[in-house]
């Protein structure tokens, strides 16, 4: 399989400029791969926001559930180092914690870019909204929240999968957002789903001038194999 990109920064461009969630999906539906999408209930912050890149998984849990007591002297755990440890083109996925305080916010979106990450994907709230949107960085979360993580949640791990939704997201899987939603696109088939998921969107675009033209549905269909 000839790869059409040399290295992920390609491969993510490529991706922004002709792909979305919904056509990677399919791929992956036809590849037998049918629950790879997160919970519908992750929504950018903005609906022009667009997000791919490597996850780093993070794990936070609420503090009574803590049992790492060591990490109770830290004001969010091991946040700081989770935030730390973020490279280019990587993603913070986190998840293991309650709804009821935010997972990110506008300086952990600074730290991020600073650092070359170009997203975050929370199984929870986000805040400081204004200064995320100002950023322009593109952040997942289930709604908006003020109150803070410090006095009610930890990061107790880092770079080990989480599960999100009923996926297991693990370090290196390929996480893609758009208005649409978040899908999974794990690390040792991205080759094979990318290179059909652009041979698709290449190929839809052959069919919608077909359609424009005035060619049926059902002729559309037989003659191309896409819809």
């Amino acid at each position: 399989m000839s790869l059409l990109w040399k290295n992920d920064t390609e491969l993510f461009a490529l991706a922004k400029n002709e792909l979305f969630t919904a056509l990677v999906g399919d791929v992956l539906d036809k590849m037998g791969y049918f629950q790879q999408f997160l919970p519908q209930s992750l929504k950018p912050l903005d609906p022009k926001m667009v997000v791919i890149g490597r996850a780093m998984p993070v794990w936070e849990q609420d503090l009574p559930e803590t049992t790492r007591y060591e990490l109770l002297e830290k004001p969010f755990g091991l946040m700081f180092e989770a935030l730390d440890q973020l490279q280019e083109n990587e993603v913070y996925v986190c998840s293991g914690a309650s709804p009821d305080y935010a997972l990110w916010g506008g300086l952990m979106s600074t730290r991020a870019i600073k650092v070359g990450a170009v997203g975050a994907i929370v199984n929870g709230m986000s805040r400081d909204t204004n200064q995320i949107l100002d950023l322009g960085f593109p952040t997942f979360s289930l709604g908006t929240f003020a109150q803070d993580q410090g006095p009610r949640g930890k990061v107790v791990d880092y770079r080990t999968p989480v599960e999100l939704g009923g996926i297991t997201i693990h370090p290196g899987d390929i996480v893609f957002g758009d208005r649409d939603g978040v899908i999974v696109v794990p690390k040792e088939m991205e080759k094979e789903v990318f290179t059909l998921a652009i041979e698709k969107a290449r190929g839809e675009k052959t069919v919608l001038k077909a359609l424009q033209n005035g060619m049926s549905t059902v002729e559309a269909y037989e003659k191309y194999g896409i819809m």
